[in-house]
């Protein structure tokens, strides 16, 4: 099986499962948790495998849902809103708050 059909396998698991818990979560926890199912073998130590700058693929394991790690994961692409756009570019001219502690002096 290739990596991409592995990948895309993951993902599946991952939507199954949060669809779980998000019924879990619209009945308002109430007791039992769900049993989700079992993550399938063969997915268990999938690799990020991303290239990395020496030009090998990245081997880590502890991936998100995206199949990738938290290097290789992707950049934020900052504020999509107006409203957000206008909030960050005023983060520069904000003067920075004045200090709540006090220094002893002994």
């Amino acid at each position: 099986m290739s990596s991409l059909e592995q990948r895309k396998r993951l993902k599946a698991y991952y939507q199954r499962t949060n669809a779980l818990f998000a019924e879990w979560r619209e009945r308002g926890y109430r007791y039992p948790p769900p049993r989700s199912e079992p993550m399938p073998g063969d997915l268990r130590r999938l690799q990020c495998g991303a290239k990395t700058k020496a030009g090998t693929a990245c081997k880590q394991i502890a991936i998100y849902i995206n199949s990738r790690c938290k290097w290789h994961g992707g950049c934020s692409t900052g504020p999509k809103t107006e409203a957000g756009k206008q909030r960050s570019a005023m983060n520069g001219f904000c003067r920075k708050k004045a200090k709540s502690y006090r220094w002893i002096k002994l």
